[in-house]
């Protein structure tokens, strides 16, 4: 699964490293990862949860 997903950053997101998130769209998920450490733990959020999240972030 994976090799299919397409990882994406922020367009905030600088080119010096620091903090950032990847995002990946499945199907049935969205899946965010360290972008430091892309073998490492995901975390999976329901297409629903995601978008009420972002709104909620854009809000702010």
């Amino acid at each position: 699964m994976s090799s299919e997903l397409v990882w994406f950053k922020s367009s905030y997101s600088g080119d010096e490293g620091g903090n950032c998130v990847e995002i990946a769209e499945a199907t049935s998920a969205v899946l965010v990862r360290d972008s430091k450490d892309k073998s490492g733990p995901r975390l999976t959020f329901s297409p629903a949860a995601w978008e009420a999240f972002v709104e909620f972030a854009q809000s702010v």
